[in-house]
């Protein structure tokens, strides 16, 4: 709960009036001691009242009247560099506030004559305004005009900046496409090198291999030469008359033996023998 606010006027009644002072002269005290506790410096404290017959004296009569006598021998403009009377404080703090009544009719003063300002723009007239309202008015215009010039400076500022950022990170980026360029033509020539030294590699194998393949070509070469040389003899044996006569002979007159080869018959010998009458043919043949 928050707490609640004092009014600062004299109390009429004088049981609450009491009451308050014995609880602010405690709060007075332990104050007093708090700060010269936690700062280490002299104070003391006397409080006079119309409900105690002797005053009230901190820490005791003994310490407080020695630093009455020590402030009492200061100079006097020590002494009274910070002191204030109630007539002083009353006149510092009707200053003050005269200071910000100042402030706020100024402020309120600008907004006043720049809201006519802007109504200008939108087509009022002039012919109202006194002579106050005009001079004030042409000092706004040119605090906006001021302020518009510092605002396009501060444009202009930030475009050449970014396009000096904008031209660094261009060369920058050029800079990178340019390494990455060289470092790939450095992988296609490192990749063409390798691809060339394996292409010779395979080249030297094929040339240490050509000679044992070419003999084995050669060899399969003649075996199937050959193979087509005895296909041929034998179907140009087979072509011959004399070949086809043996291998199908024509069959006997009627009326005579069968003289084609049996089983129980030895076989014809194909050539002519002197000392043979069974030969098929006699012994003045002669091939062509």
């Amino acid at each position: 709960m928050a707490r609640r606010k004092v009014r600062l006027s004299f109390i009429t009644n004088d049981g609450s009036r009491k009451s308050t002072f014995k609880k602010r002269k405690k709060g007075i005290i332990k104050k007093v001691s708090e700060i010269t506790t936690l700062c280490d410096i002299k104070a003391a404290a006397i409080i006079y009242s119309p409900y105690d017959s002797q005053p009230e004296v901190w820490p005791n009569p003994t310490a407080a009247h020695s630093l009455l006598t020590r402030f009492q021998n200061m100079p006097e403009m020590e002494k009274s560099r910070k002191m204030v009377d109630q007539e002083t404080y009353l006149k510092q703090r009707i200053a003050k506030v005269r200071e910000q009544i100042r402030k706020l009719q100024k402020e309120n003063r600008e907004k006043e004559v720049t809201r006519v300002m802007f109504d200008c723009l939108k087509g009022r007239t002039l012919q109202d305004l006194q002579l106050r309202d005009l001079n004030d008015l042409g000092w706004v215009i040119d605090r906006h005009l001021r302020e518009i010039e510092v605002r396009k400076r501060d444009i202009k500022e930030e475009d050449k900046e970014d396009r000096k950022h904008g031209q660094l990170n261009q060369v920058k980026a050029a800079q990178m496409e340019t390494a990455a360029a060289e470092r790939g033509a450095g992988v296609m020539r490192m990749s063409a090198y390798e691809e060339g030294s394996s292409q010779m590699q395979v080249q030297v194998q094929v040339k240490q291999q050509q000679p044992l393949q070419l003999a084995a070509m050669e060899a399969q070469t003649l075996e199937q030469l050959q193979i087509m040389q005895i296909a041929a003899n034998r179907q140009q044996a087979h072509q011959n008359p004399w070949f086809v006569d043996i291998m199908n002979p024509p069959p006997p007159p009627a009326g005579l033996p069968d003289q084609t080869m049996g089983f129980m018959h030895p076989p014809p010998q194909p050539f002519g023998d002197y000392n043979s009458h069974s030969a098929m043919w006699s012994n003045n043949f002669r091939f062509p």
